[in-house]
């Protein structure tokens, strides 16, 4: 396995975490054939693409559909405590999640963990339900609800960070809700590689995303240009802020609380 194909988001804890495997930094770890997609794509890859990458970012959440070919790397993915996604919106409301009664709320893929943690949480705050789920890429999320094209807008990443600057009002903090409810740290987003591969091959990889987070953390800077060239649009500071909340001690390694 000299050449691995991978694939994962331009967001910064990815390209922060894979920086130094990607660039060759990584002693003994495989090269890499890197392509960036966005998660919503890659879940589909390993729900539909037997030929698809051998390693993948995906969702928490589609792990039932995947696992019997697809094996978890134990490290190099986004799990953790205050980082969940958020539900937002351009008034304030109620406050409640009777604000979302029969309203067209959008997502950022059917089957990521912020779709999953939505509608646990709708189940019990929005009598009725809502009306319409509409699936958009996540950058497009904040400029609909913004410009008034869905009702409501379930967001990830950065967008924690940036709403305010879109207008618009932070309904619910799935993240809060799934920890309230189950003490346990937020599953978004994990590593996984063919279990064809093999066992030697699967724990070959395994420590070299754990070696690439190492690295990452040992030479902050090195990374930088790599993680800037990705998220072009992205300020400086959100990007830091980004590293800082999902690149933790679940990504070097999910342990026993993972």
């Amino acid at each position: 396995m000299d050449v691995t194909r991978i694939a994962y988001s331009p967001c910064p804890n990815d390209t922060f975490v894979f920086h130094a495997w990607a660039h060759g930094l990584v002693p003994d770890a495989p090269r890499l054939d890197v392509t960036f997609a966005d998660i919503d794509v890659t879940n589909g890859i390993a729900e539909r693409d037997d030929d698809g990458p051998d390693v993948l970012k995906v969702s928490y959440a589609v792990l039932p559909w995947i696992m019997d070919r697809y094996a978890l790397l134990p490290c190099g993915g986004a799990l953790g405590r205050g980082c969940g996604p958020l539900v937002l919106t351009r008034e304030p409301g109620t406050g409640t999640g009777a604000d979302l009664a029969g309203r067209t709320v959008a997502v950022p893929g059917e089957r990521s963990t912020a779709y999953l943690l939505f509608r646990l949480w709708a189940a019990q705050a929005v009598p009725g339900g809502v009306g319409r789920v509409v699936v958009m890429p996540f950058h497009e999320i904040m400029p609909a609800v913004r410009d008034g094209r869905v009702d409501a807008g379930l967001v990830i990443h950065e967008a924690r960070f940036t709403y305010g600057q879109y207008g618009l009002t932070c309904l619910a903090d799935m993240g809060a809700y799934w920890e309230a409810e189950t003490g346990l740290p937020i599953p978004l987003g994990a590593i996984v590689a063919k279990r064809s591969l093999g066992a030697a091959a699967l724990r070959r990889l395994a420590d070299a995303a754990r070696a690439s987070v190492r690295a990452a953390w040992a030479d902050p800077a090195s990374s930088r240009d790599y993680v800037r060239a990705h998220a072009q649009e992205m300020d400086p500071e959100v990007a830091a802020r980004h590293i800082d909340l999902y690149v933790n001690a679940f990504t070097e390694d999910l342990g026993d609380e993972g």
